[in-house]
């Protein structure tokens, strides 16, 4: 593969990265099945090759059981990753991992729509299903 040294170690260590906890709230309503859809519209982190920034849409959609997400703190949680590096499929991977620990959702899945770069846009969605 060419220029895989370029890339090498970039992110070795994205599963450690230490994130801020996401808030949430008792549902009044477990016992409904229900989807709650939330849009980042101006998210921003930055490329870990070139030390630029990344824009993106981030949008959540998720069925919630015992919790839903606090809005503030999940604005919070977004504002960390502004000078993080990190590739567009480990966000993404991040925020689920991230969302699905703190708020136990019965469903979830993130979306990440990035800006384009290089004439290229980039969408990375992956999902969550309670077991």
């Amino acid at each position: 593969m060419k220029n895989k040294s370029s890339y090498e170690n970039l992110q070795q260590n994205v599963r450690k990265l230490k994130t801020p906890e996401i808030e949430v709230w008792e549902n009044q309503y477990p016992d409904k099945d229900y989807v709650i859809s939330i849009e980042i519209p101006e998210f921003t982190c930055i490329c870990p090759k070139t030390g630029l920034p990344d824009f993106a849409v981030i949008k959540i959609d998720y069925s919630p059981d015992k919790y839903c997400v606090e809005l503030k703190s999940l604005k919070m949680y977004t504002i960390f990753f502004r000078n993080i590096g990190i590739f567009h499929e480990h966000l993404t991977n991040v925020i689920l991992d991230d969302f699905v620990k703190w708020c136990k959702p019965r469903w979830a899945k993130i979306i990440s729509e990035f800006n384009p770069r290089g004439g290229i846009k980039t969408v990375v969605s992956r999902e969550y299903k309670r077991k």
